[in-house]
């Protein structure tokens, strides 16, 4: 993974061969400058990323994704951020983790794969010591990820659609499912053969995988889709975070229809049944895990997934760091198996300037 990749650049399925090193930009949107947008202590992803101390995440400008209700629009396509180097990053690496970060979050990195590796090398020669975290959309390159798996510890990868149709509305990528699968299975492998996964004392990952997926409105029969496939591929071996705080953006306002609203119960409640039928047909298997999740239910009762709280299946300072931020009114979801507890119901609160802004930018023009 070196910089001639940028020369005829074929990083992400897209495979642009744009010629990035003389200027010319990708379907990301990047040259081969490296363009950074945000970087600052963050304390609302998944109780095992973000702990207490909260996870230092860094967030790259560019996206080969074209979701209709990305958040973030400023930063993957409008060109918010500014120029850095290799050795740059690397030190931004070193002062979230002086400033107590967990891990090193970096957000849609893979475009700028060679640029990416070069600095987590830089930081961990100066002593950085804490996980890597590749937060990723998915559409990744199995070849990419095998690259760069022995810099990246934990991958915290979405798995946004099982319809190739939907992901070519709503993403502009028909391939994203196909794609999104075999990059998941190569992180697996790659996770699996650095040792499996792990965790801290304290519940921390360390190492390991987390598959993200947000319930859209109206799209519920597609959640339980994905989480149909990613069990197929992966089993009981990663991590699922199912959210449900889906918020539209201007655009989807603007256009209307289901994207215009916010996620319903019936939305939740279909894909939480399905999951909770998962857990009961993998007991089934005889896998200990399963066994004793499903026990759990039957023993609390939370049958239904319209239930008013949640299962908190933490302990120590991730139930703590769960309890503050639901009293904050922040959008968080319990992580577990894929056999998995119950979807916290969270408040559905717009994504505001704390998304974009860091210690070290200016906020937004305009």
């Amino acid at each position: 993974m070196t910089p001639e990749a940028y020369e005829r650049c074929e990083l992400c399925p897209r495979q642009c061969h744009a010629a990035r090193s003389q200027g010319v930009r990708g379907f990301c949107g990047a040259t081969s400058t490296l363009r950074v947008a945000r970087s600052a202590l963050h304390f609302w992803e998944e109780p095992p990323i973000s702990g207490e101390s909260g996870s230092g995440a860094i967030f790259f400008s560019g996206c080969p994704l074209r979701c209709a209700f990305c958040q973030n629009h400023e930063i993957s396509h409008g060109g918010f951020g500014i120029e850095v180097s290799s050795s740059r990053l690397a030190r931004m690496m070193l002062e979230l983790e002086s400033q107590g970060a967990l891990n090193i979050n970096l957000v849609t990195p893979l475009h700028y794969a060679p640029h990416v590796r070069e600095a987590v090398s830089l930081a961990r020669e100066k002593g950085l010591s804490v996980p890597i975290v590749c937060n990723t959309s998915g559409y990744e390159l199995a070849g990419v990820v095998r690259d760069m798996a022995d810099v990246v510890d934990v991958w915290l990868t979405d798995f946004k659609y099982a319809s190739p149709t939907l992901a070519r509305d709503l993403s502009g990528a028909e391939d994203y499912p196909e794609v999104a699968a075999t990059a998941l299975v190569e992180m697996l492998d790659c996770v699996r053969a650095a040792g499996g996964a792990l965790l801290a004392d304290d519940g921390a990952m360390r190492r390991g995988i987390i598959v993200r997926h947000l319930v859209l409105p109206g799209h519920a029969e597609d959640s339980v889709a994905v989480l149909d496939r990613v069990w197929e591929l992966c089993g009981n071996d990663v991590d699922l975070s199912v959210m449900n705080q889906f918020t539209p953006n201007e655009a989807c306002r603007a256009k209307g229809g289901d994207l215009a609203r916010a996620v319903t119960d019936d939305d939740c409640a279909a894909q939480a049944r399905h999951r909770l039928s998962c857990r009961r047909a993998a007991a089934r298997t005889g896998d200990e895990r399963s066994r004793r999740d499903a026990s759990r239910d039957s023993r609390s009762g939370t049958t239904d997934p319209r239930h008013d709280g949640a299962l908190l299946h933490f302990q120590g300072k991730l139930m703590s760091t769960l309890q503050f931020a639901t009293s904050q009114g922040k959008p968080v979801v319990v992580v577990g198996s894929l056999n998995m507890d119950l979807v916290m119901r969270t408040p559905r609160v717009p994504v505001g300037g704390e998304t974009l802004h860091g210690h070290e930018f200016s906020t937004l023009p305009g």
